[in-house]
């Protein structure tokens, strides 16, 4: 065979190798071209498995998005999604809700701690005055931590040491629930809510007075939140916020979710007081809102909105079913919680509270199933 048969046959013998596959270089070779084909040592390989094992457990090591949950902050992940694919989902929480809760849920047991409602003070520029505020942090409060927020609003002529009493048993009632696994920890904020710059406090039952409680929704967005987001460790967005009220107050936290949705995903009334709308007959008040302005956009349903009211409290009357027929009209989805026999005072408000606690901060699915 001449020199150039020779060369042939030793370049088709190449070619046959190379699309046959060729053998992997020795360990000191250069690495291949090709980037797809990478040479693995032990280390290599051991490094590898360890990504493929972070991977499993939520960590995309080469994505620069990802986050890494601790259970905790995975749960409320979790949670959030929840509320965010099931839109409010109130339907899921009809079941949970019980006239009178059980027998001893407001009496303390042995072995567990409560925490006491710590008196306060912000400057009002509203009011233009200190103002001072009730706040309740959990036994265990981690500045370390973000903690949802509730406020709760007192009602015609009372302050910010109503919903702390004793009777109401709120600090009680509130870590039962959360020792039972059926409330999350949260800090609770009584505000005192008349905010006027001329009258330091109520004087009577007449516009002036109801257009002070009506001045409170200022306050609150400019002066009290901010207060209380800066002195302490709280998750600001409208999933961990909640607000609901008793009569006055009750009408308050009607009014300021309606208005604030954005603002507050959770929102109670318990007895609320007529003057949400224009009181028929009446020359006291000219009303909130109009009943047409009783809803909410698509995009900022509340998660919980629930009215609770009793049948023999004779003080409010027939408002919160005012309210209650308003919002059916409009289309819009509420809990309605009815009480038989208790009054206008705390007898309402315990159970109205052991109801809402357990509401919210959670998903339907999640406060459902307790």
């Amino acid at each position: 065979m001449n020199k150039k048969g020779l060369l042939a046959v030793v370049f088709t013998a190449l070619l046959l190798l190379t699309s046959c596959g060729a053998k992997a270089p020795a360990k000191n070779a250069e690495a291949p071209a090709d980037e797809s084909n990478v040479i693995y040592t032990e280390e290599a390989n051991q490094a590898k498995e360890d990504e493929q094992e972070n991977a499993k457990k939520g960590m995309e090591l080469n994505d620069e998005s990802a986050v890494i949950y601790t259970d905790d902050a995975k749960q409320a992940k979790e949670d959030e999604q929840e509320n965010a694919n099931e839109g409010i989902g109130m339907n899921l929480y009809e079941d949970m809700i019980k006239e009178l809760p059980p027998e001893g849920y407001d009496k303390k047991r042995e072995g567990i701690e409560y925490p006491e409602f710590k008196k306060y003070s912000y400057y009002s520029r509203t009011a233009e005055r200190e103002t001072n505020v009730n706040v309740l942090l959990p036994v265990n409060y981690d500045e370390s931590r973000e903690y949802p927020v509730l406020y709760i609003l007192h009602g015609f002529y009372d302050n910010e040491d109503w919903m702390a009493r004793d009777v109401v048993a709120l600090s009680t009632v509130l870590t039962n629930l959360q020792h039972d696994g059926e409330a999350k920890e949260m800090i609770v904020v009584l505000p005192y809510i008349f905010c006027d710059k001329d009258m330091p406090y109520c004087t009577g039952m007449d516009m002036a007075n109801c257009l002070a409680y009506d001045n409170f929704i200022n306050d609150l967005t400019s002066d009290l939140m901010p207060f209380i987001e800066e002195t302490f460790s709280v998750s600001k967005n409208r999933e961990n916020t909640a607000i609901t009220g008793f009569s006055m107050g009750g009408r308050e936290s009607l009014f300021i979710g309606i208005k604030h949705p954005e603002l507050f995903g959770y929102i109670g009334a318990v007895c609320p007081a007529p003057g949400l709308v224009k009181i028929p007959g009446s020359a006291m008040h000219p009303g909130q809102l109009e009943s047409s302005e009783m809803r909410f956009s698509e995009e900022n349903k509340p998660y919980v909105l629930l009215i609770s009211s009793s049948k023999a409290d004779g003080v409010v009357t027939g408002s919160p079913d005012s309210y209650r027929n308003i919002l059916t009209e409009n289309g819009e989805m509420y809990l309605s919680h009815i009480m038989k026999n208790t009054g206008h005072d705390h007898t309402s408000v315990k159970p109205h509270l052991y109801n809402y606690f357990r509401m919210i901060f959670k998903s339907p699915k999640s406060a459902a199933q307790k």
